[in-house]
């Protein structure tokens, strides 16, 4: 790893993709007083739940709101004084730019960061905020990452990859130191995939000091390149990506990192949409943390399958950088997989009174109206009938059954 003076703490050019502890350690030793040493929180729900104490490791707690500050910044404070002159550039559509803005900011180096024209405007105005140079460019961000590495082409402003560098990797390595400090007794870890950078730096850290733990890597359903890379044994790109975990939303793993996932990295999970939201709504409603659906992965994997990991165990939120109206369909999306909130579209005879007798019946099985949505002229519709769509909040699937039996029984045809 690169040091403020461009020198290579345990750097074996002939092993590039090798990281050690010392370079992490270095690393620790470059970002006291820069990065927080984020709180480790206990989780009552989730220590019932797996049968073994559970521990949150509050990265979403951490400056710009999430651990990407702790690799950019430990690379950039490697780069020459001539590189440092010539400033940098990234492309993010949020966390990485918000780190690199920071970083640069705080070691004098100018930024610019090229994001997707689509970004979420809060991020956008933190980004600008922590002082860098923003750029629209692109509706995606492959678009966006040609922009900026053309930018920097052009320029000789240093990229500054948001994985896939040994300095970035090591940086991110300093999670597991803190998870190993503050708690020692850990013997599983669980962290979410996207290129891999944070998971191959704290199997870096942790392998070396502790080789009894379990390093378990979750990735999104609809973004899982890691297991059919670790499969062919390289990095293998997926052809599409679908998820709302846009922090690991990421469809090629780093060559840096891939290496380190293959040797260290004891396991990679996969998690569903469905299972995303419902970790998200948990971290709020009982841990009382903000929770991007990236940092909620590894909590996903602990619903999805609580027997499956031996305690305690660590589980690393790795942000909370995530857009309000994102939040609130996120929120009801998981609130749905919960069977806390139920979405009807039934149909009714259009008489006088009829839409009051529907929400008396509803009434009675105790489902909290929260929208209704009454369609009478539609050419799908007899000249009798009327449409209704109901939001409604309820207790979980128990009652979300009991709700449709008594519409059922009143006579009414739920359509969904």
């Amino acid at each position: 790893m690169a040091g403020t003076n461009g020198a290579r703490v345990g750097h074996d050019p002939a092993h590039p993709f090798e990281i050690t502890v010392d370079e992490v350690r270095a690393a620790h030793k470059m970002l006291a007083g820069v990065a927080r040493v984020t709180a480790m929180e206990g989780s009552r729900h989730l220590t019932q739940l797996v049968g073994a104490p559970v521990h949150l490791k509050c990265e979403n707690l951490q400056r710009t709101g999430s651990f990407k500050v702790r690799g950019a910044y430990v690379r950039i404070a490697g780069l020459s004084a001539e590189e440092r002159a010539r400033g940098v550039v990234a492309a993010s559509a949020g966390n990485h730019a918000q780190g690199v803005a920071l970083a640069a900011s705080l070691l004098g180096v100018h930024s610019t960061v090229f994001m997707p024209v689509g970004a979420p405007l809060p991020k956008v105005a933190a980004t600008r905020e922590y002082g860098a140079d923003v750029r629209m460019h692109g509706q995606v961000v492959d678009e966006t990452l040609e922009a900026a590495k053309e930018y920097a082409r052009a320029t000789g402003a240093v990229f500054i990859h948001p994985f896939d560098h040994r300095d970035v990797v090591a940086g991110q390595g300093t999670v597991g130191l803190e998870i190993l400090e503050q708690c020692p007794e850990v013997r599983t870890i669980v962290v979410g995939i996207g290129g891999g950078g944070l998971a191959a730096g704290i199997a870096v850290a942790v392998k070396a000091l502790r080789p009894d733990v379990r390093l378990v890597g979750v990735q999104a359903e609809g973004a899982a390149a890691y297991p059919p890379s670790l499969e062919a044994g390289h990095p293998v790109a997926l052809e599409q990506l679908a998820t709302m975990a846009d922090g690991i939303k990421v469809g090629r793993p780093g060559d840096v990192p891939f290496k380190i996932v293959g040797d260290l990295v004891d396991e990679v999970r996969t998690v569903s949409e469905d299972e995303l939201s419902s970790a998200l709504l948990l971290c709020l409603e009982r841990a009382k943390l903000v929770v991007e659906p990236a940092g909620a992965s590894p909590v996903a994997a602990l619903l999805s399958q609580p027997d499956a990991f031996e305690g305690p165990v660590v589980a690393v939120l790795s942000g909370g950088n995530v857009d309000p109206l994102l939040l609130q369909r996120i929120l009801r999306h998981g609130m749905a997989a919960a069977g806390r909130y139920l979405s009807l579209r039934l149909r009714l005879t259009d008489r006088p009174g009829a839409l009051a007798t529907l929400l008396g019946v509803l009434s009675e099985v105790d489902a909290n109206v929260l929208d209704v949505s009454h369609v009478r002229t539609d050419p799908r519709l007899r000249l009798t009938e009327a449409e209704v769509e109901l939001q409604l909040e309820t207790k979980g699937p128990e009652h979300c059954a009991e709700v449709r039996t008594a519409l059922r029984k009143a006579g009414y045809i739920v359509m969904t």
